[in-house]
């Protein structure tokens, strides 16, 4: 019997002991190799992106620029459909992207290239880093963290196209189309390129809330009960960060605001449930 133990336990223990004998430099080389395989996938997807000159910039980047764009098609659309004719259409008004640097043409080509292969490879990002923190954790928080990676992926493609979809076409239609009396507004491409991005990168951030809730409700740093009672206060900075993410018009604002609203509450349900199965493993351990 005891032979038999070893052939099972001998592995486990062997594992337990060199995981608690790693010293800070393993782990820093350790997450070395994490970091530089991210890099990797990242640089392949930009490389790939790259060679798509086409559809990255036309398709992509310029794509809110045009009044064919399927935002303002389907808004259009479903004005036409409730009977409220064309009154719901707004197309951005036609304008043109200058840039003052020879370089800055190519120097705008790779990094749209690589950020958009960035997004493309958050998946296998998440992945690596989960691959990192995972062996530091309990089995039950393993079981528990179980999906992370899917969640914390979808979560911040759906705030990218969220940002892309919704809050680029309503942000850009307000900006070209303000005048001010004698001034005639020529954007910049990298005056462009620096909006989209804002309007995009924050808001896939941003999505993330419930995950944080449910990692610091899990440590005990956060509970529901807090989240409930400074409901109003989270109100101010959610007003604040719409505020900052987008132009300073009060529509792409709300459209910003209502969502993270949403993900707020969201938080807070995440956040009970946790503290219910928390609270159930204690009483079925006691």
């Amino acid at each position: 019997m005891a032979l038999d133990q070893l052939g099972i336990d001998g592995p486990e223990i062997g594992k337990q002991e060199d995981e608690k004998e790693m010293t800070f430099f393993d782990h820093l080389e350790e997450l070395r190799w994490h970091i530089f395989r991210s890099v990797a996938v990242v640089a392949a997807m930009g490389l790939v992106m790259f060679f798509m000159e086409d559809f990255v910039f036309t398709t992509i980047i310029f794509g809110p620029r045009s009044p064919e764009f399927i935002t303002y098609r389907a808004i259009c659309s479903l004005s036409n459909a409730i009977g409220m004719g064309d009154q719901l259409c707004f197309y951005p008004k036609p304008f043109g992207l200058i840039t003052p640097d020879m370089g800055e043409l190519f120097l705008t080509h790779i990094k749209m290239s690589f950020l958009i292969g960035f997004v493309l490879a958050i998946p296998y990002v998440f992945w690596e880093i989960w691959r990192f923190v995972s062996p530091g954790l309990t089995e039950k928080e393993r079981k528990a963290s179980r999906g992370a990676v899917l969640i914390c992926s979808f979560l911040f493609t759906l705030g990218v196209l969220f940002g892309y979809f919704i809050i680029s076409p309503f942000a850009i239609s307000f900006l070209t189309g303000y005048e001010l009396p004698g001034v005639e507004s020529t954007p910049s491409l990298d005056s462009y390129i620096g909006y989209m991005i804002m309007f995009t990168m924050p808001t896939g951030l941003v999505f993330q809330m419930p995950v944080a809730a449910h990692v610091l409700t899990m440590i005990g740093i956060l509970s529901s009960s807090f989240l409930k009672n400074y409901r109003r206060h989270a109100a101010v900075v959610i007003v604040i960060v719409a505020g900052v993410i987008t132009p300073p018009d009060a529509f792409s604002q709300i459209l910003v605001a209502l969502p993270l609203f949403g993900l707020y509450e969201v938080s807070i349900i995440v956040s009970k449930r946790v503290e219910k199965k928390k609270a159930l493993e204690e009483a079925m351990n006691n």
